[in-house]
């Protein structure tokens, strides 16, 4: 009995741990500029990013992350972030986890 109780104490003492571990190793951040997905990285230059984004995510566009001076587009996966909005058209750093190609924001400053 005793024996089995070690090694359940075991087991669940690992698995926090390594879920631990991964969720801490997945959080990562980057410096960009929140934008939408027709225009990435290009508002078309005479064109103030912050209207356009919002316009863009208006009509329906999703958010999404530029990076790399607006080279590197990566989606957002929770749309609904707050702050997302606020943000629209500028530079920020945003933390969070990417998973399968997008980023779930924790964080944007």
């Amino acid at each position: 009995m005793i024996k089995r109780v070690s090694v359940l104490a075991i087991a669940i003492a690992v698995i926090g741990w390594a879920g631990g571990y991964t969720s801490l190793r997945a959080q990562q951040t980057w410096t960009g500029m929140i934008s939408d997905s027709t225009c990435g990285g290009d508002h078309g230059g005479e064109i103030d990013p912050v209207e356009c984004t919002k316009k863009c995510v208006r009509n329906g566009d999703k958010y999404v992350l530029t990076t790399e001076n607006g080279v590197k587009v990566i989606p957002i996966a929770n749309q609904g972030f707050a702050g997302l909005a606020e943000h629209a058209g500028t530079a920020v750093k945003v933390t969070g986890e990417l998973t399968d190609g997008a980023i779930t924001i924790v964080k944007i400053e």
